[in-house]
């Protein structure tokens, strides 16, 4: 799945008239740029959330060569965030083969055959995380089990555990692995069924939380991990450069 849906407002004024997904670099949209990567790597069916400018991102991709291998799932009726559009596009999934998420903004260097063979047939999701510098981690066990989720400039903790929300720390008072999300998983089509009870519109690390106590919900760490946010204007003008250095 291709998050596309945002209104790309850190791109005005380009955004004004085009969807976040259209914006070229090296004059090629970014859609076109992730959705010829994956497939380039394996993937060959392809679900991409719709709203701003909606029917420019149909149009194009209905001029493309892998036109057939694009679903959409037209959120113009209003924004769902990230967990609320996987759960929208729910039906437009294979039931048995994990869902890989990928933004429509964000260049990287993932080898998604490597990953897709670490999502193993027991794990539920798998998070691409490395060790690089935020404000907002994702606490690990050492098992690389998902735990919870802290804000260091706040102090706030988030985790289904009381002892990890009072401490911060284990079950056995040591610290947890932090990590930085990615913002790349892969989903597996069984906990579809848990967000029923979840709201039309949610983040899906809001979801990860609430159910990474009964759900094997795990970190995959790449300590070689590049990642370039194309969602504003400032890094826009790098893209082309990474691009050249990850092909």
């Amino acid at each position: 799945m291709i998050l596309a849906a945002g209104l790309g407002t850190r791109l005005k004024p380009l955004t004004d008239r085009m969807p976040k997904a259209l914006v070229p670099v090296g004059g090629i949209p970014l859609l076109d740029i992730v959705i010829r990567r994956l497939m380039a790597q394996g993937c060959q069916r392809f679900v991409v959330n719709v709203h701003h400018f909606a029917q420019q991102i149909i149009d194009y991709v209905a001029t493309q060569d892998y036109a057939p291998l694009v679903l959409f799932s037209d959120e113009r009726d209003g924004l769902l965030e990230t967990g609320g559009a996987l759960k929208k596009a729910a039906p437009l999934f294979l039931p048995d083969e994990p869902i890989l998420i990928h933004n429509v903004d964000i260049l990287d260097n993932v080898d998604y055959q490597w990953m897709s063979r670490q999502h193993l047939p027991d794990e539920d999701a798998v998070l691409l995380v490395s060790r690089r510098q935020t404000q907002r981690y994702l606490l690990f066990d050492n098992g690389m089990r998902l735990m919870g989720w802290k804000n260091i400039a706040t102090g706030e903790v988030r985790s289904p555990y009381e002892y990890i929300r009072r401490t911060g720390l284990s079950q056995h008072g040591e610290p947890l692995n932090m990590f930085a999300f990615s913002g790349i998983h892969s989903f597996s089509p069984r906990l579809f069924p848990l967000m029923d009870r979840f709201p039309d519109r949610f983040p899906i690390i809001d979801f990860y939380l609430s159910i990474c106590h009964r759900s094997r919900i795990v970190g995959l760490p790449k300590d070689d991990l590049r990642l370039l946010d194309v969602g504003k204007l400032d890094t826009l003008s790098q893209a082309e450069d990474f691009q050249r250095t990850i092909r």
